[in-house]
């Protein structure tokens, strides 16, 4: 009877196993956000095409390059990497195919296989120095992202060659109304998401990125996994430069400059930690949305440029300071004594609208101040008890 009692006691004590939320429901949540405020917004200024079907099949349309480079920039940065050349490598893979497709008579598989073999073969060659070198990946990619870039300058006399026949269907063809880049960008995710979840490189990319010494350890083969995430990023990035060109109509040495910043945004916004270790695909994807999504709303609502890299500027730093709060509880404990003067400096920017000029900045530094200090102090009570 004792014992029964202490069993019924243990399974009453017992934790229950609590249900995990993945990591991507929270990006996905900030996407259905950023989109609702964007067609509150559009529709309030008379521009509600933001919301219709054909604007969505352009936003899939406009993001397809760099989702596809971007989800081989993933598995770089999990693996504890990053790749500053995928710009590059995208301009100098379009250059390749063109020549290509030109000395072969339009043979378009020939060039596609060609500006694939080149972005490939640059992937690999970073990930060979940075493997037996023990360069910094960031070193690395850099020198060869302005030598790619020099190199594809050079191959074409700075002049984009032209591009004609069936080859352009890659950029501008549809199937059954959905555009081909849309396409392939589908299939690269799918492809991405089946190795990232159910093949054992897959899971070894996660454990170079967690620790690369203990990697080594257990017998995985650093050096090839390191050849084979840059070889991937290459490719990818040879992929999206070939779609590139075909839908301008040209391989153009100038082309694919800042995706590797693109790229990382998608990243690092989708919740892929820069320390390595952790991504996901899915999260990629949908960070590439968001930053889709913000620039064709800011595009519609008529917002210059200029305006536009502040703004994704600034959505990188915050997911960049998001991912570091989530990891670090220091980090953690400080950003939580910030609230109250962003909320200040929040309050304040709203208040100096109704306010006079000749008062305005000083009544605004009082408010910051008093919210910033008030909370701090209420915050320091509830911390207290």
């Amino acid at each position: 009877m004792e014992e029964s009692n202490e069993t019924k006691e243990t399974k009453k004590t017992r934790a229950k196993p609590k249900m995990r939320i993945p990591e991507w429901v929270g990006v996905l949540v900030g996407l259905i956000l950023i989109y609702a405020i964007f067609a509150i917004v559009c529709h309030k200024t008379g521009k509600p095409q933001f919301t219709s079907v054909d604007n969505m099949i352009n936003v899939a349309r406009q993001i397809s390059m760099i989702t596809i480079v971007a989800i081989g920039m993933t598995f770089v940065i999990i693996s504890g990497g990053i790749d500053l050349s995928v710009g590059a490598v995208a301009a100098f893979s379009g250059v390749i195919a063109a020549q290509t497709l030109l000395a072969t008579g339009g043979n378009t598989f020939l060039a596609v296989l060609m500006g694939l073999i080149a972005g490939a073969a640059v992937g690999v060659f970073n990930g060979f120095i940075v493997a037996n070198f023990k360069v910094p990946p960031f070193i690395v990619t850099l020198a060869t992202m302005i030598g790619f870039r020099g190199l594809a300058f050079i191959r074409c006399g700075g002049r984009p060659v032209p591009i004609e026949g069936i080859f352009l269907k890659i950029g501008e063809g549809e199937i059954f109304n959905i555009p081909i880049p849309v396409i392939i960008m589908l299939v690269v995710i799918a492809a991405g998401w089946f190795f990232a979840n159910h093949t054992k490189w897959g899971r070894y990319v996660y454990a170079l990125g967690g620790n690369e010494e203990a990697s080594r350890l257990s017998g995985i083969n650093v050096k090839f996994m390191k050849f084979l995430v840059f070889g991937m990023g290459g490719l990818l990035a040879a992929l999206a430069g070939i779609i590139n060109s075909a839908r301008l109509g040209s391989g153009d040495p100038k082309e694919g400059n800042m995706w590797e910043l693109d790229a990382i945004a998608a990243a690092v916004v989708g919740g892929t930690s820069l320390s390595g270790g952790r991504g996901m695909i899915i999260g990629t994807v949908i960070g590439a949305i968001i930053i889709g999504v913000i620039k064709n709303g800011l595009d519609i609502l008529g917002v210059e440029s200029y305006t536009q890299m502040l703004i994704k500027g600034s959505v990188i730093l915050a997911a960049v300071l998001i991912d570091q709060i989530r990891k670090d509880e220091n980090v953690r404990d400080y950003s939580i004594k910030c609230i109250p003067w962003v909320l200040g400096i929040i309050a304040g920017l709203i208040a100096k609208r109704f306010i006079p000029m000749s008062w305005g900045w000083i009544i605004v530094i009082l408010i910051i101040a008093a919210i910033g200090v008030g909370g701090h102090f209420v915050m320091k009570s509830f911390k207290k008890k």
